[in-house]
């Protein structure tokens, strides 16, 4: 492409974290004059990668050819294509090698993309991976509207090394946001339409401000402070490790009045041989003991957990461990997922690789067991009287969408505009989500 763009278009995989990278990438682009588009029509489509799951990088080509031949075939010319995320970070020049696209841009670069667009208009293809500290969150343009529900990142990269995992690779050494910084942030969000934050970060509970000093703030300093940012009901986080799990941030869970009851703790195995294998810092006691303590402060805590299948070596004794756990926990969500070696990573070099048709039937199992929870946590729910935010039209004429505290979507009907926190008796559940009656207060 030689001329300037005119038109942009940004596609997210994955995790929060690129959900919030890729609204952020939409804004540059936004405040570059260019206007949003579908991707078979934009001049510029930004393919926003995850590389967590296996084949994802297979994936990320075979988006590219398709959306050349999606707009050929359509309007017959082909987009600039950028790739950016974790695929990007991770394959670097070679996807030039591989593919025709015109930017490769990593997570912690992303805030050059406007310069880089501007050096392939001009004919250049355009490679920017480095990771310097935290520079692109002051180059980011100021958030003029967001959805009712917001994230927030104050912490990227990861120091735990799990023999499974590219997120150190490819986000870089665990850092945390200033604390200043976060809370301006948080201000204008709420300034701009947000009732809810999401706090983000690959180990969000690690977040820390001047650690191992008298001055010293933690994660739970931080959702006390923005607590008193008027305006601002709601507090959540993601994701947390169980290492980083303060008994502040447990604290806080008791007396942080807009600090939602739900908990995203991810375990990932039931069997202590396992955890220490993919060199997880806890074992299944010490977490089982920290949900325990969790619960003691806040009793109505909806938890929810990461699981692998069919880690290198993993038993069927070893998988009944995990199902076992799930029964103990009652998770109100997971996720769940099966092993898949990822380059580079230590567990990738392991011979005793479980069969694809074991990891098949463990998963099946797995998902059976944690589906039958959540639908549990569900119906306990019912007959409950709780706030709902409302986020997004429904399928019905009149019908929104919203969550509840325990992050549950609820469907109701009613006279109400989103972002409009309504009170509501919780009156029937569905599998993945529940119906709520709009409570009327009585007549004094």
């Amino acid at each position: 492409m030689t001329s300037k763009p005119k038109t942009y278009h940004v596609k997210s995989f994955g995790c929060q974290m690129n959900v919030y990278d890729g609204e952020r990438m939409a804004e540059l682009m936004a405040a570059q004059g260019l206007t949003q588009a579908d991707a078979v029509d934009a001049d510029v489509v930004v393919l926003n990668t995850c590389h967590i799951r296996e084949r994802a990088t297979e994936k990320v080509y075979s988006d590219i050819g398709r959306l050349r031949k999606d707009q050929l075939r359509k309007n017959g010319k082909t987009p600039m294509i950028a790739v950016a995320g974790c695929v990007a970070q991770a394959e670097g020049q070679e996807i030039f090698t591989r593919a025709k696209v015109d930017v490769v841009v990593g997570p912690q670069a992303y805030h050059n993309l406007p310069d880089l667009v501007a050096k392939a208009a001009a004919g250049t293809p355009s490679l920017d991976t480095d990771m310097p500290l935290l520079s692109k969150f002051g180059a980011l343009p100021t958030r003029r509207k967001v959805a009712p529900s917001a994230f927030l990142t104050v912490q990227e990269g990861c120091d735990k090394f799990c023999t499974y995992c590219v997120v150190p690779y490819t986000r870089g050494a665990e850092i945390s946001r200033p604390f200043a910084a976060i809370v301006d942030e948080a201000k204008a969000l709420v300034d701009a339409g947000a009732r809810e934050i999401t706090l983000l970060g690959q180990n969000v509970n690690a977040w820390s401000e001047n650690a191992n000093t008298p001055e010293g703030r933690g994660l739970h300093d931080l959702i006390r402070e923005l607590d008193r940012i008027p305006g601002l009901a709601r507090i959540r986080y993601t994701t947390s490790h169980p290492n980083d799990m303060t008994q502040g941030l447990i604290d806080a869970h008791r007396d942080v009045e807009s600090l939602m009851p739900f908990l995203h703790l991810p375990v990932q195995a039931g069997s202590d041989r396992v955890l220490k294998a993919m060199n997880r810092s806890h074992t299944r006691d010490s977490y089982l003991r920290l949900l325990d303590r969790v619960r003691a402060v806040r009793p109505d805590i909806a938890l929810s957990g990461d699981f692998i299948v069919g880690f290198p070596g993993e038993t069927d004794a070893e998988f009944e461990d995990t199902l076992s756990l799930v029964d103990a926990v009652g998770y109100a969500q997971a996720y769940s997922f099966k092993y898949s070696p990822r380059p580079g990573t230590p567990a990738a070099a392991i011979v005793e690789q479980v069969p694809e048709s074991v990891m098949d039937e463990r998963l099946q199992r797995l998902q059976a067991a944690l589906n039958r929870d959540q639908h549990a946590f569900n119906a306990a729910t019912v007959g409950r009287t709780c706030t709902v935010l409302l986020e997004r039209p429904g399928k019905l004429p009149g019908q929104l969408i919203g969550k509840s505290p325990w992050l549950q979507s609820v469907h109701l009907i009613g006279d109400h505009a989103i972002g409009d926190l309504v009170e509501v008796t919780l009156a029937a559940a569905g599998p993945n989500s529940l119906t709520g009656i709009e409570r009327i207060a009585e007549a004094a």
